[in-house]
């Protein structure tokens, strides 16, 4: 008895709806209410009372959804052909309670347990980098100790802000004191400005990181270091948490916390094509802030590399 292949979701594509037109979903994919039957689903997380400065990343998943409409199926530079090869859907938002950060975090906790129960990746849309805390807490679970490849103007290692232990700067000094990551399969890439003491990246190098100043990528490719990141890395599961500051904000001025001298929108590109052929489990894009750019174009950016992050993940044919 013959087998009917398997359909895949398909983004809408603009010469069947305009691309202003059709529904307001990341890449305009089909949606449905859980992670049944899903490969990946794009989740966003409207969260941002974890932030310290510019708020704003609570509109972030609804502007980066409506930015992903110009996306199309393939990727002309790697030939990846992720709806060909994986089921797709956007699962919608998660629930917060935009009052309380800490029942915030379980239920982003909850949430992502249901996701990985369908064996499915995540891929989310934040959000402040505070929700990084709570998801890496279900991959835990279902993973054991991750890798991380960590792209961030900040190492957000500090020991409290304000006197509070959860925040959008403290997610990976909690997430090491809790055993979440596999201390030597971490790589953090574009750290740079001021700060409060001359060795605040010193306790990531401390804890087994590999630290990449963005002093380091100035003027120059980084698919060497990429290579360098995939032997650090290994076979083991690793996750992808990109901070949109870290890419210099000529680029991204549309986020919370800007610092000046960082990563160009081409370094962004390799850094996510380098993971190529890691056991990704799930990534992240976070702290875009609409109201600090009219344009749009950095919630634009973020699109786009979330769906570079979707074309690295297992499974995906290069045609």
């Amino acid at each position: 008895m013959s087998t009917a292949p398997k359909t895949f979701n398909q983004p809408l594509g603009g010469n069947e709806m305009p691309r202003f037109g059709g529904p307001a979903t990341m890449m305009r994919l089909p949606t449905q209410e859980t992670a049944a039957g899903l490969d990946v689903a794009f989740i966003g997380v409207p969260f941002d009372i974890g932030t310290s400065n510019r708020p704003g990343a609570r509109l972030a998943p609804r502007q980066i959804r409506d930015e992903s409409r110009m996306l199309r199926p393939y990727n002309m530079a790697t030939r990846a052909a992720p709806f060909n090869s994986l089921q797709v859907a956007d699962i919608g938002d998660v629930p917060i309670n935009t009052f309380n950060l800490q029942k915030s975090m379980a239920i982003i906790e909850s949430f992502y347990d249901e996701v990985l129960e369908h064996d499915c990746r995540p891929l989310t849309l934040g959000g402040d980098h505070t929700i990084a805390l709570p998801i890496l807490r279900a991959l835990r679970k279902k993973y054991g100790p991750i890798g991380l490849i960590h792209v961030d103007a900040h190492a957000d290692i500090n020991e409290h802000m304000f006197g509070e232990k959860i925040a959008h700067g403290t997610p990976f000094r909690r997430a090491v004191e809790e055993g979440l990551l596999d201390c030597d399969r971490v790589v953090q890439i574009g750290l740079r400005g001021t700060g409060y003491a001359a060795d605040d990246f010193d306790w990531s190098r401390e804890q087994g990181f590999r630290v990449v100043p963005a002093e380091e990528c100035w003027n120059t490719s980084l698919v060497s270091l990429m290579a360098e990141v995939r032997e650090k890395i290994g076979s083991g599961p690793v996750y992808i948490s990109f901070d949109i500051d870290g890419i210099d904000p000529a680029y991204a001025p549309g986020t919370g916390t800007v610092e000046i001298a960082g990563l160009t929108v081409p370094q962004a590109l390799e850094i996510i094509r380098g993971a190529w052929g890691l056991d990704i489990v799930g990534g992240d894009l976070v702290e875009v802030s609409p109201p600090y750019d009219t344009s749009g174009n950095t919630a634009l950016l973020a699109a786009n590399l979330l769906y570079e992050m979707l074309c690295v993940l297992p499974g995906v044919q290069r045609k």
